[in-house]
């Protein structure tokens, strides 16, 4: 199973390099059901690996001029804001136990993992989809315009999924690049690893101050299998459409999710 998980890692690496997102939703389902990591854990841990994973994505990306950086602080500043908060206010709030029906019982790790796998869903949506509108490769720079309000609202609520759950967010944030900002798709992709970065260490900061007991050789071992994962993608990013192999990798997404949601719901 370790070695399925540590697969898993590079093709979770592999799909950020390629696509942008999707990639990093796939770690907590990897860490929890390969690695049988604890569901909480498992979100701070995924912070960690999305964050160094992108980090590397973003440095390749930025190398080749791909980051619109003012856009990245008007979407960044409200989404690390949100992470911090949901991370700090919000995950404590919820109880150990938040329902019970004789012998059904809804921890906090079951309902964060269901809400996950339903988070899986509507990202399968967002990348299966047709959106042709998203795909423009030839928008420049000087058309690059938003509205600040509603590109900042759309930042604190990919934070917030950030937070609650421990995934990046891509899905959410690159169509809001290229449909609100106007950003070309490859610019879209490059801001949006700045953005999952900085989202990223942040929640994991957040956690490590609380208590958490890091294995950091096993961080350390998924994350560089990962990091092969995304400079693979990202140094074949120009002789394979990532548009074309989204829906396929949306697909899969949407097993993944449909399978969680009837593991924990009728097999435990």
């Amino acid at each position: 199973m370790e070695i399925a998980g540590f697969i898993g890692a590079f093709l979770m690496g592999l799909s950020l390099g390629l696509v942008g997102s999707g990639g990093s939703i796939l770690t907590v389902p990897i860490l929890v059901y390969l690695f049988y990591i604890d569901t909480l854990i498992a979100t701070t841990y995924s912070l960690f690996i999305v964050g160094i994973t992108s980090l590397v994505g973003a440095t390749v990306r930025a190398g080749a001029g791909n980051i619109h950086w003012p856009t990245t602080l008007v979407f960044g500043i409200p989404s690390l804001t949100a992470v911090y908060l949901t991370r700090s206010l919000v995950l404590p709030l919820i109880p150990p136990v938040i329902y019970q029906l004789g012998d059904f019982v809804l921890t906090k790790s079951l309902f964060l993992l269901l809400l996950f796998a339903i988070l899986m869903l509507v990202a399968s949506f967002f990348m299966i989809r047709d959106q042709e509108e998203t795909t423009a490769e030839d928008n420049t720079v000087g058309t690059i315009s938003y509205n600040l309000f509603s590109l900042s609202i759309k930042g604190m609520l990919a934070g917030c999924v950030t937070g609650l759950l421990g995934a990046g967010g891509g899905f959410l944030i690159i169509p809001a690049l290229v449909l609100m900002a106007n950003l070309p798709m490859k610019k879209a992709i490059g801001t949006s690893l700045v953005i999952i970065t900085a989202n990223s260490f942040m929640g994991f900061w957040r956690d490590y101050q609380w208590h958490q007991l890091i294995d950091w050789r096993f961080l350390v071992y998924f994350s560089t299998i990962a990091i092969t994962g995304i400079l693979t993608g990202s140094s074949i990013a120009h002789k394979i459409s990532g548009e074309r192999l989204k829906p396929i990798f949306g697909y899969f997404i949407l097993l993944m999710g449909v399978f969680i949601i009837f593991k924990e719901l009728f097999l435990r």
